[in-house]
């Protein structure tokens, strides 16, 4: 079962038919737990316990939740934390379980002992969920809140991602992103296919930066090239991943402008980043972009379509 997704919306909805939520920082996870047994799989179908040992056993009645893991960083939920622990799996997992813990917050029940939810409307599930007293150190519901508008002010206040309203009569629809989820983000961070890489300045072994496409019908369309946040080991880890990708030519569709072809080498478009920017200069590239982490829990073909104002969720 993959996740439902949330529409990019232009006003937050307000009433009684509503229910608003924090839009957390992390990375979505289908959590199917049989007999305290967790299997944890990404928004791409991919499983990904082995890289969440800390979640891999929960006291919880035989259920599957829509969930996020999240890791936070001064006592705010940090994407760049948890992109620490996405490479890793086995013994690595488990050393960075000690450094970068993560909480697993549920916002949605599927399935609760057999009995299969999603055909049941939100408000339904919502009080099953709430219905069952979870919360300790690994797992927490975040409440809800009727006042959408009130909520998208608090979290830009606290520096939080942003919301996300959902109409309480919407079912659940796998892998569909609905009209009746809509997602509101404070801060512009999007994603993006690797076309290549370019080394550090003094360096030809180092990477300094990327280069940044976006998926289109018509191909891999160049949308500039990031080097803020790319140091030390988040560099070399970067790096490892795309050498093995190598490729002859450019995958993007259109000629890239010399200044940043000249010295770039090429890899087959598979690996997805996060980025903050300012939003695109007049010529289509990122402005002021920031590395933000590897995003493996997304494919080239999520991508694809998507509206990036807001994020992926």
């Amino acid at each position: 079962m993959r996740p439902m997704l949330a529409t990019r919306g232009d006003h937050v909805p307000t009433g009684p038919g509503w229910a608003h939520e924090v839009k957390w920082d992390g990375m979505r996870l289908v959590v199917e737990v049989t007999g305290t047994r967790a299997r944890l799989t990404s928004r791409n179908g991919n499983d990904v316990t082995r890289t969440f040992p800390e979640l891999a056993h929960l006291d919880v009645p035989d259920l599957v939740l829509d969930a996020e893991a999240v890791a936070f960083a001064d006592g705010r939920p940090s994407f760049g934390a948890l992109a620490t622990r996405l490479q890793r799996s086995g013994r690595g997992a488990r050393i960075a379980a000690e450094a970068v813990p993560v909480t697993l917050l549920v916002f949605d029940l599927l399935v609760l002992e057999g009995r299969d939810l999603t055909a049941e409307p939100l408000s339904t599930r919502r009080a099953l969920l709430e219905g069952l007293g979870l919360g300790d150190d690994l797992l927490q519901v975040p409440p809800v809140y009727d006042d959408g508008p009130m909520l998208l002010e608090a979290t830009k206040a606290q520096g939080l991602e942003g919301i996300v309203s959902k109409r309480l009569s919407s079912r659940y629809a796998s892998g569909v992103r609905s009209p009746h989820w809509l997602k509101f983000a404070h801060r512009p961070r999007t994603s993006w296919v690797v076309g290549g890489w370019r080394p550090e300045t003094g360096s030809a072994h180092r990477l300094g930066a990327v280069l940044l496409g976006e998926p289109t019908e018509a191909g891999l369309r160049f949308r500039g090239r990031v080097g803020s946040g790319l140091t030390g080991r988040v560099a070399a880890e970067l790096k490892a991943r795309l050498e093995p990708l190598a490729a002859d030519e450019s995958p993007f569709d259109e000629a890239v402008p010399r200044l940043d072809a000249t010295g770039t080498s090429w890899v087959r478009p598979e690996v997805v980043v996060d980025v903050e920017s300012l939003g695109f200069a007049a010529n289509g590239r990122l402005r002021q972009p920031s590395f933000q982490g590897v995003r493996s829990d997304l494919t080239p073909a999520d991508l694809l379509g998507v509206d990036q104002a807001g994020g992926a969720r």
